[in-house]
């Protein structure tokens, strides 16, 4: 039988996965309306052998196309992606999660109008439920939605959305660059953030839809994550994105706040409190994410091509 195609290029970065990553592809494989392609951005260097042998099948067959690359970073595989989709829509997925029937189809009605730019799809993690409850606050500011609560089940407009389940124009996201690449691997943390941001600044609207909803399993093995613990470690490598980010969006006094915060925010913890001999660790990685990120700042953004946009961050 002949199933319905989503004119929708969903692309999956992976790194160190195995049967979870193939358990995700079979789930998108089995959608009754299911994306036009799947493109698999695959980053390790060699697979245990059953993963190879059916992701070369589904290759062979033209389920997916497999592209391998040799350097992790979560901003340059979508990056690549996002070149490679021949789809007007491209979805951004991780690579170990769960979905419902209609998943695609969700993505795709939600752009309902020209102004949507962007689809936020809800995300689950684990032991987590949608909050039903949760009422999104309009807000205004260069700030606003940086801490917007993915579980909810009120769909509504924001400016931010995660990389795992997010859908875009691919028209628009390559007008802005993509992905800046200068959030550095293992972390990368706030890239997809400032993406929205940017996106938004431009014109663009990205729509929360909770019925687009994937369930993170957080796979323990595999992922780009990093393996040190960011309580204790003096790597520049858990802040610097989030520094850089407030720096990208613009000095003003409230990402100077923003900046000026995070150290003692990180250190305001249970466990400090428990150890309080880890405190110096970790200011000290704070700093260095800090000097890090104003290095990068100064470089200026890497999107693709070589674009340098100077899109300008501002109160609305």
């Amino acid at each position: 039988m002949n199933r319905k195609k989503i004119p929708i290029s969903v692309v999956i970065p992976t790194y160190g996965r195995e049967q979870v990553l193939l358990e995700t592809i079979n789930q998108l494989l089995q959608q009754e309306s299911e994306a036009a392609e799947i493109l698999v951005i695959d980053q390790t260097i060699t697979h245990e052998q059953e993963t190879d042998k059916r992701l070369r099948i589904w290759q062979s067959e033209g389920a997916i196309r497999w592209i391998r690359v040799d350097k992790p970073s979560q901003p340059m595989a979508l990056n690549i992606g996002l070149q490679k989709a021949t789809q007007p829509f491209v979805l951004f997925l991780d690579d170990d999660i769960r979905i419902d029937e209609g998943f695609v189809g969700f993505h795709y009605n939600a752009f309902d109008s020209e102004n949507i730019w962007g689809v936020a799809g809800q995300v689950l993690q684990l032991g987590e439920s949608e909050d039903r409850g949760y009422v999104h606050q309009s807000m205004s500011g260069i700030l606003a939605d940086v801490d917007f609560v993915f579980h909810s089940g009120q769909k509504t407009y924001i400016e931010n959305g995660m990389s795992g389940n997010l859908c875009v124009r691919r028209e628009r996201a390559l007008q802005i660059g993509g992905f800046d690449e200068n959030f550095i691997p293992p972390v990368s943390y706030r890239f997809d953030n400032e993406f929205c941001k940017r996106l938004c600044r431009v014109g663009g609207k990205i729509i929360f839809e909770p019925k687009a909803r994937i369930y993170h399993l957080r796979a323990e093995r595999g992922g780009t994550r990093t393996n040190s613990n960011h309580m204790t470690s003096i790597s520049p490598e858990h802040g610097v994105g989030d520094y850089y980010f407030a720096f990208r969006l613009g000095l003003s006094s409230e990402t100077l706040c923003y900046i000026l915060r995070r150290p003692f925010r990180e250190v305001r913890t249970k466990f400090h409190l428990r150890h309080p001999w880890w405190i110096p660790f970790k200011l000290i990685g704070e700093f260095r994410a800090l000097f890090l990120a104003i290095f990068l700042s100064f470089c200026g953004p890497r999107y693709l091509h070589g674009t340098a946009l100077n899109v300008q961050y501002r109160d609305d």
